[in-house]
């Protein structure tokens, strides 16, 4: 991601955090600094497919709307102190209509805790990845104590990332002292790394530092205006499941909570079987129909009912395009027995987009049973050779 900062005029705020300031050059970051943080935590996300995320100090929840399209997420946290903040932007993190329509592949639930990043819950144990984005700068300093006895000593994920402003970089903002008034502390690059080491060598992490707002041309030496750590956790730690001392300790208070639709829910998978199976049958049908007007084509003509048997006694015209190109396998083809038209359940699982969603014969004939005919012996699809409304014509 490309980013540049420049001087400009500003009659606002500067990333968010800065009092107003009239006429005065300050620097303005492309994109956004903010941005950009939720940009980095991102690509990790995209880097190493963790399945459970959580955001302590989660504020609007703009990160976790981000992360929620993550295929490989499965549980989506977001802690905040403010309740408020959490139930007017739950909103932000609901399903939508095409989130029914076209369902995940991994059911993936959604949770807002009212709660603080130093109270231990363990609900938050056995997570891959938390974040804590801009966000110790915040605690006073009998809280940053408690800060690494929960989120590294108690919740113990596997990669922590912490992003805090760098404050060899204020000198070059109108504001010079702390960037927010809600700050308690902003640290040099030295302060935070001697900190971030040390918290590191006490839980067994590593840590490697990062930073995004290049300075502008001349002030390289203060460094970038955000500072960030990434920490991740000991292999020979990581290899050892959490046990958490108490495991019904729940001290976060649940705003809001939901699960997406997914595949792994029988009628999402059950749905999404059927636009596929029924669509395809029709389209046989069709060609079938096709086959029978040309010259010499098959004609089912008037057969004995069905015996039962699996075996078609007529093969129909063979529509290849519908099946997927290459397949090693030689699906049996489509029948007619009197006046139905049976397709094979070997056959439609061979479909390129419902072999992926069942396992076997056996998973797609449960899924489809009780939407559509089967045969008697419940190893092919039936629909009438002819509609009644063709017929009538």
């Amino acid at each position: 991601m490309e980013e540049n900062s420049v001087l400009v005029k500003c009659s606002g705020m500067v990333d968010g955090n800065f009092e107003e300031v009239l006429g005065k050059e300050v620097i303005k970051f492309n994109p956004p600094l903010y941005r950009q943080r939720y940009q980095y935590i991102k690509d990790l996300v995209e880097l190493h497919k963790p399945k459970k995320v959580a955001d302590l100090g989660c504020g609007d929840t703009s990160l976790l709307w981000i992360l929620k399209f993550h295929k490989c997420i499965e549980l989506l946290v977001g802690v905040d102190t403010d309740e408020d903040k959490l139930r007017w932007k739950e909103y932000k993190l609901s399903p939508v209509s095409g989130d029914y329509i076209k369902p995940r592949e991994l059911t993936m639930t959604v949770t807002l805790y009212h709660g603080s990043a130093v109270e231990r819950d363990s609900r938050l144990l056995g997570f891959d990845l938390i974040t804590c984005i801009e966000l110790i700068e915040h605690l006073d300093s009998k809280d940053l104590a408690k800060f690494p006895e929960v989120v590294f000593g108690f919740f113990s994920p596997a990669m922590i990332v912490i992003s805090t402003p760098n404050s060899e970089f204020n000198p070059l903002f109108p504001v010079v002292n702390l960037r927010d008034s809600d700050h308690k502390f902003e640290w040099n690059r030295l302060q935070f790394q001697t900190w971030a080491l040390d918290v590191a060598r006490l839980y067994s992490y590593s840590v490697e530092f990062s930073g995004l707002g290049k300075p502008p041309a001349g002030a390289e030496s203060v460094g970038y205006c955000t500072q960030i750590g990434i920490f991740r956790k000991n292999r020979a730690e990581a290899a050892e499941p959490r046990v958490p001392e108490q495991p019904s300790e729940h001290v976060y208070k649940v705003v809001y909570t939901v699960t997406y639709p997914s595949l792994q829910q029988r009628k999402y998978r059950q749905c999404a079987v059927l636009s596929e199976v029924i669509p395809e049958v029709y389209a046989m049908r069709r060609e079938h129909l096709r086959g029978r007007q040309q010259p010499g084509g098959a004609c089912c003509g008037d057969l004995p009912e069905d015996t039962g048997y699996s075996q078609a006694p007529f093969e129909c015209y063979e529509p290849g395009l519908l099946v997927e190109k290459g397949s090693p396998e030689k699906t049996p083809k489509p029948f007619c027995v009197g006046n139905k038209f049976c397709v094979p359940l070997e056959r439609l699982l061979a479909l390129p987009r419902v072999k992926p969603l069942c396992v076997n014969v056996e998973t797609l004939r449960a899924l489809i049973a009780d939407r559509v005919t089967l045969s008697s012996d419940g190893s092919a699809v039936e629909v009438a050779v002819h509609d009644e409304d063709e017929d009538e014509d």
